[in-house]
């Protein structure tokens, strides 16, 4: 006859029970751990509440009213006024053609400083002072920036005048170019430049020496390298910089409102004239219909840079 032999009983995991089957006690720190990642997921409460009441609350309100009337019917003659008004879109057409412009002439001068700065001394005093300079100015806009070219370039500009007395020249017998297109795009490429700068220069970094010695090892010179190795590798990165400065430019107000007193040529300044005028009294939701436009054409060109940065951050990791 066998004798049996008493085994401490387990639970299923294999684990064995504490007296009378209950489990062993937890350890001290077991739920100290598992709070924590709870606690670090805290921090990020503030940066979403912020997003929330600046960008996202905001941006409900605008498509909402866009799509009511003053008395809080829903409706589409907000978008039919838009859509069937020229003056309307002849101001998306300026904006579209204003973004484009100063998106390319940052995106190509910006780009030669990014490469020339990734090219020097990666711990030089040039690369420093180029990085915090453009950290600088990208920031630099609004009615700061205005007042910088009026008081440069103006008609009591101090270039104007220095111009008019000692070259006898008076650059603005047109009427003056700072106030038209031309003074715009070169406001806002002052901008732009240094934001691809800050844009770019990561994805210049990322360019492997190895690369270089292997086109060159297999007889490439630097056409080749440029035309099949980096070029492909930095244009997912340079064109995604060249849609964000064309965003930056389309949604910028404050400068242009600076230095355009009179007229709304572009999008941004015909929505103040319907949330500030007293002639076009009520009808505030047209307003809320053009920032609708907005967001759609930031939404889209937005939509296009996460797709390129993606693909050009596979050759970054």
């Amino acid at each position: 006859m066998t004798q049996s032999v008493d085994v401490p009983p387990t639970d299923v995991g294999g684990h064995g029970l504490g007296a009378g089957g209950s489990p062993p006690p937890a350890r001290p720190g077991g739920a100290l751990k598992s709070l924590r990642p709870t606690t670090r997921q805290l921090g990020v409460v503030p940066f979403f509440a912020y997003i929330a009441v600046f960008l996202l609350w905001p941006t409900v309100l605008v498509i909402a009213g866009a799509f009511r009337s003053s008395d809080g019917q829903l409706t589409l003659d907000n978008i039919r006024t838009v859509v069937g008004t020229s003056a309307y879109l002849q101001a998306f057409w300026y904006s579209i053609k204003l973004s484009v412009v100063t998106a390319l002439a940052g995106g190509v001068f910006g780009g030669l400083l990014a490469w020339a700065v990734a090219e020097g001394n990666p711990h030089g005093v040039f690369r420093r002072q180029a990085v915090a300079w453009s950290g600088v100015l990208a920031q630099f806009g609004g009615v700061m920036l205005a007042f910088a070219f009026l008081a440069t370039f103006g008609y009591a500009g101090v270039i104007t005048l220095a111009l008019q007395r000692f070259a006898g020249v008076d650059p603005l017998t047109s009427g003056g170019w700072i106030y038209s297109f031309t003074g715009l795009a070169v406001v806002y490429t002052f901008f732009q430049i240094p934001l691809m700068v800050l844009i770019f220069l990561p994805a210049v970094d990322g360019l492997q020496v190895q690369w270089r010695e292997a086109s060159d090892n297999l007889g490439g010179g630097s056409w080749a390298y440029w035309r099949y190795v980096a070029g492909p590798i930095l244009a997912p990165s340079f064109v995604a910089g060249l849609l964000l400065l064309f965003v930056s430019a389309f949604s910028a107000y404050a400068t242009a409102a600076a230095l355009i007193s009179q007229g709304s040529p572009i999008v941004p300044l015909q929505i103040r004239t319907f949330l500030q005028s007293e002639v076009v009294l009520g009808q505030a939701n047209v307003g809320k219909a053009l920032a609708f436009g907005m967001v759609v054409v930031v939404a889209i060109v937005m939509s296009l840079y996460a797709l390129l940065q993606r693909k050009g951050a596979k050759w970054r990791a």
